[in-house]
């Protein structure tokens, strides 16, 4: 983490606040602490000390951090557990509580579901669903399972997953007990995707590369910046792939975003089609306002909802003459207007 790609990220969050439709601002926050090989001792001292820090600059009515690459359930609940004891107060400042502490349902997999409906709605556009579509994922952490998971339930074939030493291929695709496999790896044992192709021997390792050289329908990217170069998005046109839509932030570069819109490609940028994480982090907000908790379904339908209103937002900005829905002009358009009428009304402050 650095300073340049701390203001890229908050400038995005802005905007993807804004198309979520919740009162919501925007910013980002991050260390250089690497906890690669790290200890759960150490994990915690360091959380601890960086909340020692950071809570005097947030609250449930300032601002609200939530989890992204390398903050999950343990980190939340190590600096969650140091604001309190700080500040002697139980609030809704963090998002991504445990359930038995403020969490909402479904928070974890909201992300990586959101990503699956805008998708469904982008395919709709083309008369197209899931049902019989390979995938190819990137990435193999909280956005990359639960997008792997959801793309599986609408009837998809999931065959690639990866991590920063490499990729997987499966040609037979998760299952149930192989998507539970990855769920152990990564978020109990901590070990790296290649142990997926030790695991089961129709998979292919492939050390030091990213995925998108193999052919497939639909491509969602859930790793981290700049995964996609204009390489990638040629190989993934050639291997057919008409829909890509971004489950991290700013995972294709200019020129691979350009290949994507030039073949009239399906092309969802992240801050509209991964707004769904953010968006049920408002939801838990709400939850904790209000002093209660909603269902998984209750969660669930205003996720979807949520996340239909982003994308009706993007065509209605984005639809260009010859028909193309341009969802990154739709995106920024939709977010920023949102953004400037509020700057206008509130005045030069």
């Amino acid at each position: 983490m650095n300073l340049s790609i701390l203001k890229f990220l908050a400038f995005e969050q802005t905007f993807k606040n804004s198309l979520t439709t919740l009162p919501m601002g925007g910013g980002k926050g991050g260390s250089d602490f690497n906890p690669r090989g790290k200890s759960d001792a150490e994990v915690m001292r360091f959380c601890q000390s960086f909340m020692t820090e950071l809570q005097r600059h947030i609250g449930a009515d300032t601002d609200v951090p939530a989890g992204d690459i390398g903050v999950g359930g343990r980190e939340i609940g190590f600096m969650f557990g140091q604001y309190k004891r700080l500040r002697d107060e139980f609030t809704g400042t963090l998002t991504g509580k445990g359930i038995a502490w403020g969490g909402s349902l479904l928070r974890t997999q909201a992300t990586g579901y959101g990503v699956c409906y805008f998708a469904q709605e982008m395919l709709a556009t083309r008369g197209e669903t899931f049902e019989g579509k390979t995938v190819d994922i990137s990435g193999s952490g909280n956005v990359a399972q639960y997008a792997a998971q959801k793309a599986m339930q609408l009837g998809a074939k999931v065959v690639t997953l990866s991590d920063s030493d490499g990729s997987i291929y499966d040609p037979d695709g998760l299952d149930e007990e192989k998507f539970k496999y990855v769920l152990e790896l990564k978020n109990i044992r901590r070990g790296r995707i290649k142990e997926y192709a030790a695991k089961y021997p129709t998979a292919q390792y492939f050390p030091g590369q990213r995925p998108w050289h193999i052919p497939c329908d639909i491509a969602l990217p859930c790793a981290t910046q700049n995964e996609i170069e204009k390489a990638d998005a040629e190989n993934l046109v050639k291997g057919g792939c008409f829909c890509v839509v971004e489950g991290a932030n700013m995972p294709s570069t200019p020129e691979a975003i350009a290949i994507f819109q030039s073949n009239k490609l399906l092309y969802s940028p992240g801050k509209a089609s991964n707004a769904g994480g953010v968006a049920t982090s408002g939801l838990e907000m709400t939850q904790n306002s209000i002093r209660q908790k909603w269902t998984t379904e209750e969660v669930d339908q205003h996720l979807h909802r949520i996340m239909k209103d982003i994308h009706e937002a993007c065509i209605k900005y984005g639809t260009e003459e010859d028909g193309y829905i341009n969802y990154v002009k739709g995106a920024n358009l939709a977010g920023f207007i949102k953004v400037a009428n509020a700057m206008v009304d509130q005045g030069l402050v």
